[in-house]
This record gives C-alpha cells, sequence and structure tokens, in this order.
C-alpha cells in the first residue's frame, strides 16, 4: 500500500534524493553527471524555509514519488482578485511504480490545499509525458504566458 505523506524537515534527504533523480532524468543526464552546488544548497534551502508544500509516495517507507506546490503572490487582478496563486512541480514517481495513480493523487493533495490557502490559479510546466495526467486532472493549455529567461547559473 502507498502512503503519501507531507514531507516534513526530517524527509529533507529523501526528498533530494528523489529531487536529484528527477532532475537527471527529465534533463536526460547519466548517472556520472553532477549538479552544481548552487541547484543543490538553494533546492535544500527552499524545501526547508520556501512558501511551499511537498508530498512524498512512500512504499513500506522507501520514498517512490513527490509532488510540490509553490505559493506565490502578486498583484491581485480581476481574474484573481486575492494574488494568491501556486505553481504545481517536482511531480515524479519511480518508474516501476507509474500507471498506479499515485501522481494524480499526490497532483490532488496539492490542489486542495492551494484551494484551501484561498489561490485562484494553478501554473505548471510540464513534460510531454505529464500532460495527460494534468489533462485529466482539469489543466488546460495557455498561450497567455510568456517568460524571459535571466542568466542562469
Amino acid at each position: 500500500m502507498i502512503e503519501i505523506i507531507n514531507a516534513t524537515e526530517k524527509d529533507i534527504d529523501d526528498l533530494m534524493s528523489i529531487r536529484l533523480e528527477m532532475l537527471r532524468i527529465v534533463n536526460g543526464m547519466k548517472e556520472k553527471d553532477t549538479f552544481s552546488e548552487t541547484l543543490i544548497q538553494c533546492s535544500r534551502a527552499y524545501f526547508l524555509n520556501g512558501d511551499q508544500t511537498t508530498v512524498l509516495a512512500k512504499d513500506k517507507g522507501k520514498t517512490v514519488g513527490c509532488a510540490s506546490i509553490s505559493y506565490i503572490s502578486v498583484m491581485p487582478t480581476f481574474d484573481h482578485p486575492t494574488g494568491k496563486r501556486a505553481h504545481l512541480m517536482n511531480v515524479y514517481t519511480k518508474k516501476e511504480y507509474r500507471r498506479l495513480g499515485i501522481a494524480k493523487k499526490m497532483a490532488d493533495l496539492l490542489i486542495q490545499e492551494a484551494e484551501k490557502r484561498g489561490c485562484t490559479e494553478i501554473s505548471l510546466d510540464s513534460t510531454s509525458l505529464g500532460r495527460p495526467l494534468y489533462k485529466a486532472l482539469g489543466f488546460e493549455e495557455n498561450t497567455a504566458a510568456m517568460v524571459y529567461e535571466l542568466r542562469k547559473n
């Protein structure tokens, strides 16, 4: 039986391990490739101190999945009068646990948490593999956003 838990400070090592595994796969990295110390330190600090909720999927204590949602406050608008928004990210399940509804359950829990916090919109970036899940959850493609990439570290 897979258990979904809210990650806490005591889960930081498991959380960092599965996040780096996900980043390695999503970015087509090899096992020997390394991450920058900045990425590792900033990720760790964000999970410990950032305005976010992260859940972990556990199978008999082994971490097999993760998902995070970050909370963002922007200037209120007509469509979003509170200015509270969220960004869903890092939805990942180990290969041998996919297609069991784990990612959907994790995302559902985070969507509910964003609603409790008064968020009026959830955005996300998706791989092609993740799009069917997000569409099934009710996410819609959007052409309104544009991105300006600043310096990468």
